[in-house]
């Protein structure tokens, strides 16, 4: 396979923007932030929460490397489930670097300790995408039923209008391109240029086409479920480290996790920022459905989220980190493992 060229010029640009987008929303997460209420906040929080929460944070990092393991398996691809947690974790670590980066990331490292083809695991890990869309959908779900209210207040003070008129011309015009472009797709194969594309694309489309190949959905549904089961304590242990916050019921965690992913899906560094911004508006709109004050809840929102936030990074880092020789070794590995079988066939 051949490896595709990195523009250097392109990645600056990337990471640039990146952390332009940062330092844009941590700017309007910290206007009028009270350091002094933030200080006297974070001291009394208990880390043990903190703690507990990382544990649930690591356990879907495992979850997600074996459901991966379950989606390679129809297109024949055995891997051990080492592998697919080291690949994951230096996709993430690469999203910190590179925003985005890390989809493309984590195929290619696969691809040098397994020798799954790129455009195979890479459609795979789209449709992990789609499927952690829908289950996102089902927490939205749970939470407008429980919390909408909360959903109201949360997009009054978030100031984002939709207009459904532009989004609708967007979506016609998508179909319109898909649909031309699977009519046409056996002539436009025949022009050498879009001939690797399309077979890039019917490679990711066999990755996407695998969940219906499964030879065991139950167990791929209970790893998902353990995933975003994982996410959810991740996100709702940490409310118990804030004296201000401890007393948040089950459901008040639905809308937490919802609005924090929101916050990660903006292509900002890590999240800083926008993550930030996030959780000050969503503890903003719950602190006024209690009846309290939106100021004190914006500020435990922050408070909030300069807890949750490194301790996501922290976990990025330490398992990207660590990927990094644990990959080499495999990668050594299966180099030496090549070598032998070759003499043995000598």
């Amino acid at each position: 396979m051949e490896k595709k060229k990195n523009n250097p010029l392109k990645q600056i640009l990337t990471i640039v923007i990146s952390l332009a987008f940062a330092g844009f929303f941590l700017w309007l997460a910290l206007k009028d932030f009270d350091y002094a209420s933030f200080k006297k906040s974070i001291s009394k929080a208990n880390y043990w929460w903190v703690l507990l929460a990382a544990c649930f944070g690591i356990s879907a990092y495992w979850f997600r490397a074996i459901r991966w393991n379950l989606m390679l398996e129809p297109m024949g691809h055995r891997i051990s489930n080492s592998n697919s947690l080291w690949s994951i974790s230096f996709g993430y670590l690469m999203n910190l670097t590179i925003p985005r980066s890390g989809e493309v990331a984590r195929a290619t490292a696969l691809y040098g300790v397994e020798k799954v083809p790129v455009d195979q695991s890479f459609g795979t890990i789209i449709l992990e995408r789609v499927v952690d869309l829908m289950c996102m959908v089902v927490f939205l779900g749970l939470t407008i039923i429980f919390k909408g209210e909360v959903i109201y207040s949360f997009y009054k003070n978030s100031g984002i209008n939709f207009n459904t008129n532009k989004i609708l011309v967007v979506l016609l015009v998508l179909m319109a391109c898909t649909v031309l472009f699977f009519s046409f797709k056996k002539k436009l194969a025949k022009v050498p240029v879009l001939d690797k594309i399309i077979s890039f694309i019917d490679g990711i489309l066999q990755g996407l086409t695998s969940i219906f190949k499964l030879k065991q959905k139950a167990k791929f549904i209970l790893y998902t479920a353990g995933i975003w089961i994982s996410y959810y304590f991740a996100a709702y242990l940490v409310c118990f480290a804030l004296p201000e916050t401890s007393g948040f019921t089950f459901d008040d965690g639905f809308l937490i996790l919802v609005v924090g992913t929101l916050g990660m899906i903006v292509p900002a560094s890590g999240g800083i920022g926008a993550f930030n911004l996030a959780m000050k508006y969503g503890f903003m709109a719950l602190f006024i459905s209690m009846g309290k004050s939106g100021e004190l809840g914006g500020e435990t929102g922050l408070t909030y989220s300069f807890i949750s936030l490194p301790l996501q990074i922290i976990i990025m880092l330490t398992m990207g980190l660590i990927s990094i020789p644990m990959l080499a070794k495999a990668r050594n590995n299966r180099v030496s493992e090549e070598q032998i079988d070759k003499k043995s066939l000598n």
